[in-house]
């Protein structure tokens, strides 16, 4: 059976990324799928001696984070359930969002990696393509799927 990762953040090309799985999916039917998502938190520590109302909003905003991250799964999901295509979801903090992809292609043995060409914007604009050319270049062992 095909094991197949697709990669989102919500972006028009992660929406195309999905598309172009649910036809790799429904081509080596039955496949496995699995949707990822790596966010980097808004914050990495709270300072020292922070009060604990402050301690409170860092909990409420990092709630509200995990839940906006939540949702761009469950509609990517939903993306390929309305294809009748049987898919599990991955969420993943951190900084290194290739090197997280690239760990969890390796460690499920996922035969492809389909991801969009850029992200979102802000600092993603910036450095247009740098999570799938970081995917494509040190990929071992699965096929990588850029979609434009």
């Amino acid at each position: 059976m095909m094991k197949i990762l697709v990669c989102t953040d919500g972006s028009e090309h992660s929406q195309k990324a999905l598309e172009e799985a649910s036809k790799i999916a429904e081509e080596h039917h039955p496949a496995e799928v699995a949707i990822i998502h790596v966010y980097l938190p808004l914050f990495s520590k709270l300072p020292d001696g922070c009060s604990p109302q402050k301690v409170q909003e860092y909990k409420n905003l990092l709630k509200e984070q995990i839940e906006e991250k939540e949702k761009i799964l469950a509609d990517a999901r939903a993306f390929l359930e309305q294809k009748n295509i049987e898919v599990s979801t991955i969420l993943k903090k951190g900084a290194r969002t290739a090197e997280i992809i690239l760990k969890v292609a390796s460690e499920e043995e996922f035969d492809t990696i389909v991801i969009g060409s850029r992200g979102l914007g802000g600092i993603k604009k910036a450095l247009l393509g740098s999570v799938s050319t970081a995917v494509v270049r040190k990929a071992k062992n699965c096929n990588v799927v850029v979609v434009e």
